[in-house]
């Protein structure tokens, strides 16, 4: 009866502990880390359906991007150390899958001893030979979920994994595709350029002449060869930048730096509409956002293991094998032997390890929780960013497009007045200079239109899809 009533309490107390693991090992809850109407989204109309959903092959249609984009998604370095990144994390989430079953051992051992004449067992034997094959077993219960707990912090931490890989992933695509239409930019700047100087060299054969004919003085004549100076030193300068593109570019696509083929600014074309859903979808397409969540998952997690060491923790182990004073004897049945031990280990004096192990990973949720709202506020602000810069690009646009016809207009003028000795030369200059910083503002507005675009479909977690 007694034995009986041990064997109850025995099982009456793990049942309590079991119970007890409800309070211990909490469920993870999404923080409200950002109230939606803080998202500055107002100037183009939400709804349900985000732009970021769309594939970037029917965002982006040049075929010349599509390629590269497509090469650099192969090639590129940071995209193959996310890979990596996965791999490892995969591994330690079969790790977290192995923690509910029992650790094993195996050792084989041969002991030869020596012994005193003076001893306990010396007068008996001078030395003694033992031989023993054994395995050993150990377990843990999972009382209070820090086994469960564990795993969850190595599955959050393999989802972390992937959607850093997304985000990698998004952010190249944008990369690729803005270097890309800043190239289309700098051609057209350049052919601009081109044909600027072509003019100049000519207008500079016409003053010289108007010089010798007495109509015009060696300022005039002057102040065109610097003109033509001027915009020779811009042709410079946008080269040298076409070439370190082309090295960007180059590095993005996971090759060597070469020269890159490409379309024309004009041709580009970016029919999706440009909805960008509601803010709460912001959580759902963002791959940054969902990797911060789940470096806040991991580290809540990671609190609960810290919080379990506190608790007493219920081992079972068991050793088994053979053992013999003889080698022939090793595999005889009377060389079997067994031990099974249950125990209860209760942390008392540590040197407060457990308690600073605990108190460390509150901290660091803390962190990754202020994290995660800060990727929140990051996002909603780029997506705000990218949509007040299109507006602005696009209003640009159409204001520049004026400026350079009013300017277009005024060359023609001045220099018809000049030729009909009703305007100074200083009118013509003046009319020439603005007209070509006014055609290489016209073609930076039209490079930071599409920009804005693809940068929007970044900051709505458009590409990985």
């Amino acid at each position: 009866m007694k034995r009986i009533y041990n064997i109850k309490f025995l099982i009456a107390g793990v049942g309590l502990l079991s119970l007890q693991s409800c309070f211990v090992a909490k469920e993870y809850d999404q923080p409200e880390v950002v109230e939606e109407e803080y998202y500055r989204t107002d100037n183009i109309k939400q709804d349900s359906l985000n732009m970021a959903n769309i594939s970037w092959t029917e965002m982006f249609t040049d075929p010349i991007l599509q390629d590269y984009i497509n090469k650099g998604l192969e090639n590129n370095i940071d995209i193959r150390v996310a890979m990596q990144q996965i791999i490892a994390a995969e591994a330690y989430v079969k790790q977290g899958k192995a923690g509910y079953l029992p650790t094993i051992s195996g050792n084989g051992t041969y002991t030869h001893q020596e012994l005193s004449q003076n001893g306990q067992f010396g007068s008996f034997f001078s030395s003694v030979n033992q031989y023993q094959i054994n395995a050993d077993l150990s377990w843990e219960a999972d009382i209070w979920g820090k086994i469960r707990s564990q795993k969850r912090a190595f599955d959050a931490r393999y989802l972390q994994s992937i959607a850093a890989h997304q985000a990698v992933k998004t952010r190249l695509i944008a990369n690729i595709a803005s270097t890309y239409y800043q190239l289309l930019s700098l051609d057209e700047q350049i052919r601009i350029t081109k044909e600027t100087i072509d003019t100049r060299e000519n207008s500079l054969e016409t003053t010289r002449a108007l010089k010798e004919a007495g109509n015009l003085t060696e300022v005039g004549v002057k102040q065109t060869e610097a003109q033509l100076y001027t915009a020779q030193g811009i042709l410079i300068d946008l080269q040298n930048e076409e070439r370190l593109l082309e090295n960007t570019l180059s590095i993005l696509l996971g090759e060597a730096p070469m020269q890159i083929e490409r379309s024309e600014l004009d041709e580009q074309e970016i029919t999706t509409e440009l909805n960008i859903g509601v803010p709460v979808q912001l959580l759902r397409n963002r791959p940054d956002v969902i990797a911060a969540e789940y470096d806040l998952v991991n580290a809540f997690e990671l609190t609960n293991v810290a919080k379990s060491n506190f608790y007493p923790s219920l081992t079972l182990t068991a050793s088994g094998g053979l053992q013999a004073l003889e080698a022939g004897d090793l595999f005889d049945a009377n060389s079997l032997f067994a031990t099974i031990i249950g125990g209860i280990a209760q942390p008392i004096l540590n040197g407060r390890r457990i308690r600073t192990e605990y108190e460390v990973s509150q901290a660091q949720q803390e962190q990754a929780r202020l994290e995660f709202r800060r990727a929140i506020l990051t996002a909603s602000k780029e997506v705000s960013d990218a949509l007040y810069t299109y507006q602005a690009a696009t209003n640009k646009i159409e204001v520049k497009q004026k400026e350079y016809e009013a300017y277009g207009l005024a060359t023609d003028y001045s220099e018809e007045l000049l030729n009909n000795g009703l305007a100074n030369y200083l009118e013509v200059l003046t009319a020439r200079e603005n007209a070509l910083n006014s055609s290489l503002d016209l073609s930076n507005a039209k490079y930071n239109q599409l920009k804005a675009v693809v940068d929007l479909y970044e900051a709505l977690g458009g590409g990985w899809q």
